[in-house]
């Protein structure tokens, strides 16, 4: 095994990081215990147990089996657990405003965490629209039960190619989804499986490449550039929690959102872990 620590840049809230990797973890897929999660990664083309402990300072990785080169997979935690930003910076920004500075108090060093795989990211988004977080966890274990590889004990979320190959009526019958929602699913699957569009796209231009996708609206576009993208300044203004947390209107919550930049996606965090991932 190899054991691989990575530091954070600056305050790191890693409870608040637990919370939210527990409340969208995959049966099957994902484990939690206590300080420590566990799941499957593909390092060099092969499957990896990786079991992160994460702390105040950032996290440790250990990979099972061993890994040649350990910077690919710290560069892949870093992207992915948003370590590299000057949380402390995001923080003394947004503190500014009266609604958030309260939140910002209670979870100093808030990260954008997303998915170490993007198209996973895409999938699961979509997988969740509409319905609810335990909804959605049930949709993507059946999936990862039928389709994903598994190691140690643990199942991988599908790669793109193979959901491709399914027709639209096989993933609804397997993950039980609406036919509209898998016949997004395969369409995304299709389009991934031909390799990573986002990654390097600016923000802008991978919400008009979301948005063309068929089923694939505003509010999943401007989650997946907080999520897939890790955009560090994307606000939705059509998100309900965000709304019904800031006591506004769509209009007036977009109107809103422009004080908080460069940070407006920190800023939803904020008002996404204080209302769904306490």
């Amino acid at each position: 095994m190899s054991i691989i620590r990575v530091d954070a840049h600056g305050p790191f809230h890693h409870r608040a990081a637990l919370a939210m990797l527990a409340a969208h973890a995959i049966p099957g897929a994902e484990e939690l215990d206590g300080t420590t999660y566990r799941r499957i990664l593909t390092i060099d083309g092969e499957p990896a147990l990786v079991t992160i402990t994460l702390d105040p300072g950032g996290l440790t990785a250990v990979t099972d089996p061993s890994v040649d080169d350990p910077a690919p997979v710290a560069a892949l935690i870093r992207r992915w657990f948003d370590l590299d930003t000057d949380t402390a910076l995001v923080d003394r920004k947004l503190a500014a405003d009266p609604v958030l500075a309260p939140l910002i108090a209670r979870r100093p060093g808030l990260r954008l965490i997303g998915y170490p795989d993007e198209f996973e990211a895409v999938a699961a988004a979509v997988i969740g629209q509409q319905v609810s977080l335990a909804a959605a966890r049930t949709f993507a274990s059946r999936l990862v039960t039928a389709y994903g590889n598994r190691y140690a004990e643990l199942g991988a979320f599908p790669v793109a190619a193979a959901l491709a190959r399914l027709g639209p009526a096989e993933i609804q019958q397997c993950a039980g989804l609406t036919r509209a929602r898998a016949r997004t699913l395969h369409e995304v699957s299709r389009l991934w499986a031909q390799g990573t569009l986002l990654h390097g796209v600016p923000a802008a231009d991978a919400r008009r490449l979301l948005l063309d996708i068929p089923g694939i609206g505003p509010w999943t576009a401007d989650y997946l550039l907080v999520r897939a993208l890790h955009d560090p300044d994307t606000f939705a203004p059509g998100d309900l929690v965000a709304r019904r947390a800031l006591g506004l209107d769509r209009k007036a919550a977009a109107a809103r959102s422009p004080a908080w930049a460069p940070y407006r996606s920190y800023a939803l965090l904020h008002l996404w872990t204080d209302a769904a991932y306490r």
